[in-house]
């Protein structure tokens, strides 16, 4: 079966919108955390806060997964991706300006995150609306290599304007970028009618619809597959700076990290077929957790990168998964499948962090780092029934339809 191409995928106007929207915010969250945390140290001096204020925006997808998530299948997509970036802005400007003291910086944070999974779940169910059967497995991979992309910029863009302007300064250069996707979803996109229906109260909807999710044996099975190897992951690469004594050096091989996702992404994405893709998955997420067995062997800063670059390489195994998610979930509720496929992550590796971190306090982080790849191991072969596609994917009406060009 043939796939798509990156030409056919860019040729996309509302995918070209989508894709820059995405890199801005990335981007943007990357500048925002950062340029929290160091407003939070500069003012308190403590380093168990600064982490907090660093971590502060992901802990509210944990209760907005659990409890808010319908209303990214009742309010229509582009409004909602809007609001999500205006709401991004002025929380930026309040941050930076307002003189807020730590406690409700830290409360603001927490409160506006809550919809964050929200405005993500709206991006990502419009994906396989504008992109049909393999065009969307391969507008996945060009986001996760944006994703990476735009992490390692907004980071490094983050650290020069901390420098220069300050943390306020970063943070308004946040919400500018927010306020620039806002006008480009606004002017980009389409209007798009909300695919479900408002029939009760949204907390109440979205635990029904949870827990309808969880109980189909297929849409489980994905979802446990797309969340337990990156928890050993997240085990893994939360030991990196222990491992490196706190030096400087932890920042090379998370970089290398995360261009091993980049590379692995475009690889898979650009140059295997769709069959392959789905036949990859499994060594894919095997691949995701042998290199980090070496580090019982305690290699130096450049083998460690080496294997933390290979290692996350393995991550394009999620794009064996994805048309199969897709295709698994009822239409009505995948703004809602979406979000808590990104919910159950984002806690998941908060949970495979704290794991790991607390064998760190019993053993060398060396072994704890080698046993966060073993577990991602037996992890990966016990999904195995999962990971491998039953048959070959079925060439279905949506797959050969003409992608809307702009």
């Amino acid at each position: 079966m043939k796939g798509a191409t990156f030409g056919e995928v860019f040729a996309v106007k509302e995918f070209r919108v989508l894709f820059g929207s995405f890199a801005l915010l990335v981007g943007g969250d990357s500048i925002k955390m950062l340029a929290l945390s160091v407003l939070v140290y500069t003012r308190t001096g403590s380093p168990g806060l600064s982490a907090a204020a660093y971590m502060a925006g992901w802990l509210p997808y944990i209760v907005g997964g659990l409890l808010l998530l319908s209303l990214a299948d009742r309010i229509a997509p582009r409004a909602l991706m809007v609001a999500g970036e205006l709401v991004r802005a002025v929380t930026c400007l309040l941050l930076a300006y307002a003189g807020l003291p730590v406690w409700a910086l830290m409360g603001l944070v927490l409160v506006t995150g809550l919809f964050s999974p929200v405005f993500f779940a709206a991006r990502a169910a419009m994906l396989p609306e504008v992109l049909p059967g393999d065009a969307f497995v391969l507008g996945r991979s060009v986001l996760n290599v944006a994703s990476a992309s735009a992490q390692i910029a907004g980071l490094a863009v983050g650290g020069a304007f901390l420098a220069f302007a300050g943390p306020s300064g970063a943070l308004a250069v946040t919400a500018g970028l927010s306020l620039v996707a806002a006008v480009v979803l606004r002017a980009g996109l389409p209007y798009r009618a909300a695919r479900g229906a408002a029939r009760r109260g949204a907390v109440r909807e979205t635990l029904r619809v949870n827990r309808r999710l969880l109980a189909d044996v297929r849409v489980r099975g994905l979802m446990l597959a797309q969340w337990l190897p990156c928890v050993c992951l997240a085990g893994a690469e939360a030991m990196v700076v222990p491992y490196l004594g706190g030096q400087g050096q932890a920042g090379v091989v998370l970089a290398a990290a995360a261009c091993g996702m980049a590379v692995g992404e475009f690889a898979v994405g650009r140059f295997a077929a769709p069959v392959t893709r789905e036949r990859l998955s499994l060594p894919l997420a095997v691949l995701l957790g042998v290199p980090w067995l070496a580090f019982a062997a305690m290699p130096g800063v450049v083998w460690a990168a080496v294997l933390a670059g290979v290692a996350t390489a393995g991550l394009a195994y999620q794009l064996g998964l994805q048309r199969r998610f897709v295709d698994a979930v009822p239409e009505e509720v995948r703004g809602q499948a979406f979000g808590l496929q990104s919910a159950g992550l984002m806690t998941g590796q908060a949970a495979g962090a704290a794991g790991i971190g607390a064998l760190g306090e019993a053993v060398a982080p060396g072994y704890a780092i080698a046993v966060a790849g073993g577990a991602g191991i037996l992890v990966a072969l016990a999904l195995a029934r999962v990971l491998r596609p039953a048959k070959a994917p079925s060439t279905a009406p949506a797959e050969g339809a003409h992608l809307s060009r702009g």
